[in-house]
């Protein structure tokens, strides 16, 4: 799946991280369901009929399964040619979402039995289970397609299953639907044929559809509505994209030529053929994720598959190809080889992460991926797993609500972070073998972290569990501190655990990590070296240059002296640092700043000497920490926040001057990038010629010239005029919103109407969420930009106090878009008194579902609060001097 999106630490070290699961008893185990299912439109109900083929492992007078919100209506218990039950007595627990089925005649071990239940359940709209989508037709009216999400545990929300990773079995779907509708499900169409219907009283058909492999019930998907389809043969069985007749279909043919090609290369890639008879794409309306891997039938937010090059950036290009190869991936990884249970879901997104990254590389070396994954996916990992609330990548899972929680930084980017690491120490191609072997292995099977370490080990000869397991099982990671000795040419170097909060307790600092340290030196990269002690002594060629963690393939950030940092930043100028070195080099700078490592004068120095820096991701880098500078700063005094914007602008608007803001066909795709945030950054600095050209495009697109504002600048003119502008500006943006056909200028219109600072339009996007013209995957999307500014921080935190038993209700608990509000609504708070507030509104409430968010977002506004009470005054007397300078220089 790729996501968008109290805790307290979990060290799983040590410890059996099996004990305490709820999981179902393993007296019966299925090997095969066979599920008729039918929607009814009106009602927004269906009716279903499953029956389960079970092999009896213990002897039984019991069979316990998963349902959730069904209402079942007749049960039969059959072994061989008996009816064991025909009316057996049905108990159901709420809290583990059980049904417990209880007969008299037992069931005898090592025979085969079948459980057969009617059920009906709700076409909800949680976007969870088998729900319903919506969408607006061209004629206004609206439409309605049903579809699933059963990851990870709401299958039993769609139909009474044994609803876990390792409970594998094979299905036979069958759908019964209106005539005109399009039925689809994980394999292809086996037959088609008239049926009366027993809930309309109408003909319909049904679709039944072959037998599929050995899965699991996260997996299972089906779709009932009206949709268009394009098609390819570049790839040896049929690839097709769907959407709903209100989308231009032919959006889609980025996303299946480029399957078709991802396909044919995974199989080579793994040695191992696609086992399904087709794949399907489709694009649904409503959507809680960014898309889901179900085998054969892949599930995408409309604007993760759907791309009109026209009318959409470069980077939406490049995320729609990553979401692409990110779910075929897991094809193999994932749906051929599944994780036991679910604290293995790292297996699944870690691999996924980093092979879409991978096979994007391949695809678009001149997107060069790679450097982008310094500033992207590397940094998401440090950053949420600086906090005291992080998890270990292995992290233990016990009951279904806690699920939900760790789809994110750590499973996906830290454990693909860990995936780059091993594959840098081993070699690609070693790597990509053990790869090879852990699939022909376990294929149709489950898997623990410790399969793939064996693979691994075998196939590079290296002892990869000893390694690796660290890495899984822990949570955190070092600094690595860096002093020199230069009598005897040598590097003392020492890891501690690292903290945000920069409060390191000495229990907390016991674990010690292989660091794979990747010596940069004028003789090239040593990658052998490892420190797995505390600290110890390196002997290296020369003191006059060297660098840690080159190109930053390994989870740590290093500490250097100021001096050091200065040699490093002039080694930078001299061209002996690659990009992903001055990228991380800057990232670390600005992380340890705000760890209390160095200060942040410091920080802003740096970024200074690197006016003549000319990529692209370094300077996004650059953007960023001083982003992540004025967001801590967001409340002190404005002559301070001013001075910080005052050398943003100074940073950027003269390359942006020369980088201009007219994009031509010439235009490479990381140029058409660098040009957009350079332009976004300046202007909302308030460059006065770039504020210009912004409110000109503006005025033109809102006079009726849609292609005034090129859509890589999209967001930056509409932030603008927002910022600078008034209600005039808001309601032209809300109009696009409402009116746009295009998905992808619909959601920059919403996510940049926070910006405002009028507290009567604050007040309008706050209305948003629940006007019904939000969907409810996107109720954040209005709420995000609200943090860009003083009023709009602490309007959200009202807001939610406000509506927190509505949002609780629309929300529950087992899925995970509560957490993400939770989150966005308290965490840009720098204050202890804040953090005070937010503390006593949340106690005593249930926090079932989103603990784990909360507890990061107090201990972010933790980590800011400490911060500010190091460095305020340092950052004062910066800016102080920076800005006497800059008068100096004008007179």
């Amino acid at each position: 799946m790729c996501k968008l999106h109290g805790g307290t630490e979990a060290d799983a070290a040590g410890m059996d991280i099996t004990k305490g699961r709820e999981i179902l008893p393993a007296n019966v185990v299925p090997t095969h369901y066979d599920l008729t299912v039918e929607p009814d439109f009106k009602k927004f109900t269906y009716e279903g009929t499953v029956i389960v083929d079970l092999d009896v492992a213990e002897d039984s007078t019991s069979i316990s399964l998963n349902t959730l919100e069904l209402d079942i209506h007749s049960t039969k218990i059959i072994s061989g040619s008996q009816t064991i039950s025909s009316s057996p007595s049905l108990s159901y627990d709420e809290s583990s979402q059980t049904t417990k089925i209880t007969f008299e005649n037992s069931l005898k071990k090592g025979s085969k039995a079948q459980l057969e239940m009617k059920f009906t359940g709700q076409l909800n709209d949680k976007m969870a289970g088998f729900y319903r989508s919506t969408y607006k037709n061209t004629d206004g009216s609206q439409g309605v397609l049903a579809t699933t999400q059963m990851e990870p545990t709401d299958a039993r929300r769609a139909f009474p299953c044994f609803d876990e990773p390792s409970l594998k079995a094979e299905f036979t779907i069958s759908l019964i639907a209106d005539k005109k509708l399009t039925c689809l499900s994980n394999m292809d169409v086996a037959s088609e044929a008239d049926v009366q219907s027993e809930m309309s009283g109408t003909t319909k058909k049904i679709v039944k559809f072959n037998r599929s492999p050995r899965m699991s019930t996260y997996l299972v998907a089906f779709i009932v509505g009206e949709l268009n389809y394009i098609e390819t043969d570049k790839f040896r069985l049929p690839v097709r994209v769907y959407a709903p007749p209100n989308q231009d279909i032919e959006h889609g043919r980025f996303s299946l030529e480029l399957a078709a090609r991802t396909l044919e290369f995974y199989e080579k890639t793994f040695d191992s053929p696609f086992p399904l008879p087709k794949m399907d794409m489709v694009a649904i309306p409503d959507f809680a994720a960014g898309a889901m891997e179900n085998w054969g039938l892949i599930t995408y937010r409309v604007v993760d598959v759907l791309f009109d090059e026209k009318t959409s950036g470069a980077s939406t290009k490049e995320r729609v190809a990553e979401v692409v190869q990110h779910e075929l991936a897991h094809q193999w990884f994932g749906n051929l080889v599944t994780m036991d249970f679910w604290d293995g879901l790292w297996l699944n997104e870690g691999f996924a992460t980093w092979m879409s990254w991978y096979s994007c590389n391949i695809f678009y070396p001149e997107w060069k991926v790679w450097q982008s994954y310094v500033t992207d996916t590397l940094q998401g990992a440090l950053s949420l797993d600086s906090l005291r609330s992080s998890h270990p990548i292995e992290v233990p899972v016990k009951k279904a609500e806690e699920v939900n929680q760790i789809f994110d930084a750590i499973s996906y980017s830290k454990g693909s972070c860990v995936l780059r690491m091993i594959s840098k120490y081993l070699g690609e191609d070693a790597f990509m073998e053990g790869i090879r072997q852990y699939l022909k292995k376990h294929a149709y099977g489950n898997t623990q972290t410790g399969d793939l370490w064996a693979a691994l080990s075998q196939a590079s000869g290296k002892n990869v569990v000893e390694t690796m397991d660290i890495w899984t099982k822990h949570v955190g990671y070092p600094v690595v501190s860096v002093t020199e000795n230069e009598k005897d040419n040598t590097i003392h170097v020492k890891q501690n655990r690292l903290l945000r909060t920069a409060d390191v307790k000495p229990e907390e600092d016991q674990v010690l990590y292989p660091v794979f340290l990747g010596l940069r030196t004028k003789d090239g990269v040593n990658e052998e070296l490892v420190l797995s002690k505390r600290e110890d002594n390196f002997k290296i060629p020369s003191l006059d240059f060297f660098k840690l963690n080159a190109d930053h393939s390994g989870i740590y950030r290093t500490s250097y002296t100021p001096k050091r940092l200065e040699k490093l930043g002039q080694a930078a100028r001299d061209g002996l640092l690659s990009v992903e070195d001055r990228t991380g080099m800057i990232a670390d700078a600005g992380a340890l700043a705000a760890c209390g490592y160095q200060k942040t004068s410091g920080v802003l120095n740096l970024l200074k000497g690197f006016d003549s820096e000319t990529e692209f991701v370094v300077w996004n880098e650059i953007i960023s920490r001083l982003g992540a500078i004025q967001g801590a700063w967001i409340f002190e005094d404005q002559k301070i926040r001013d001075g910080l914007e005052t050398f943003q602008r100074d940073l950027v608007s003269e390359k942006a001057h020369k980088a201009g803001w007219v994009f031509k066909d010439g235009d490479d795709h990381i140029q058409q990038q660098f040009k957009g945030m350079l332009f976004g950054s300046a202007g909302m600095a308030g460059d006065a010629t770039v504020r210009k050209a912004a409110k000109d495009m503006f005025a033109k697109f809102a006079a009726g010239d849609k292609s005034a504002i090129h859509p890589n600048i999209r967001g930056s003119v509409f932030g603008m005029a927002l910022k600078y502008g008034g209600k005039e500006e808001y309601e032209v943006i809300l109009d696009t919103y409402r009116k746009s056909v295009n998905v992808d200028e619909r959601n920059t219109a919403l996510r940049t109407l926070g910006r405002s600072k009028d507290p009567e339009l604050i007040k309008r996007t706050l209305e948003l969420p629940f006007s019904g013209e939000v969907k409810e995957q996107d109720v954040y999307l209005p709420l995000s930009a609200l943090r860009t500014h003083p009023e709009g921080i602490g309007a959200l935190y009202e807001w939610m106090t406000q509506n927190f038993d509505e949002l609780a209700r629309r929300f529950p608990a087992g899925l995970s878009m509560l957490g993400t509000l939770v989150s966005i609504c308290t965490s840009s708070f720098t204050k202890k008194a804040d953090l005070e507030r937010v503390e006593k509104f949340f106690d005593g409430k249930s926090l079932k579902g989103f603990n784990q968010s909360l507890a990061q977002s107090c201990d972010a506004i933790k980590a800011k609060e400490a911060w500010l009470s190091r460095d305020r005054q340092d950052i004062k007397e910066w800016v102080e001097a920076y800005q006497a300078k800059s008068i100096k220089s004008e007179l």
